[in-house]
């Protein structure tokens, strides 16, 4: 979590968010290849930081244009897990742009990407979603309302 947030600041100081985690303390071992996991979750996690960072800055713009002093918007990125029957589920979620309908059907497609020219290279979520589901048999779901923010949940099972 704190990597992808320093990560952020180290290209722009004045971004600011705040981090929010909620770890089930009862889920214990599980059979994983911790670097793969780690490799999507740093990229859920950058991905939300780049976009409550964008929803910030367009924000301060558009504040500036009419000349209004403070910002009621807060950036805010979560981590949770969660123990369930089948497994586990990861979630990181974001109060950015959140991500139209038109581009969800497409995110995980590789080298699709809704960021500026050499910002992102259409790699990340496509990786993620092969390591979730072909590398550990699970499932990594998007939920998204523009203007609103987005929640990605990696669900791994048991085994």
């Amino acid at each position: 979590l704190r990597l992808a947030y320093h990560g952020l600041r180290a290209k722009d100081k004045s971004f600011n968010a705040t981090m929010k985690t909620d770890l089930d303390k009862s889920i214990g071992t599980i059979n994983i290849i911790p670097q793969d996991i780690g490799r999507v979750v740093l990229n859920l996690l950058t991905n939300a930081f780049y976009d409550v960072s964008s929803r910030a800055n367009s924000s301060k713009e558009t504040l500036s244009k009419l000349a209004v002093s403070e910002d009621q918007y807060k950036p805010t990125v979560s981590l949770s897990t969660k123990k369930t029957k089948n497994g586990i589920t990861i979630s990181v979620k974001d109060n950015g742009n959140g991500i139209p309908d038109e581009v969800k059907e497409k995110i995980f497609q590789p080298f699709f990407t809704t960021k500026p020219t050499g910002q992102g290279t259409g790699l990340g979520l496509s990786m993620s979603y092969d390591i979730v589901t072909k590398g550990h048999g699970g499932n990594l779901d998007l939920e998204s309302q523009a203007g609103k923010g987005t929640t990605f949940t990696i669900s791994l099972p048991n085994s």
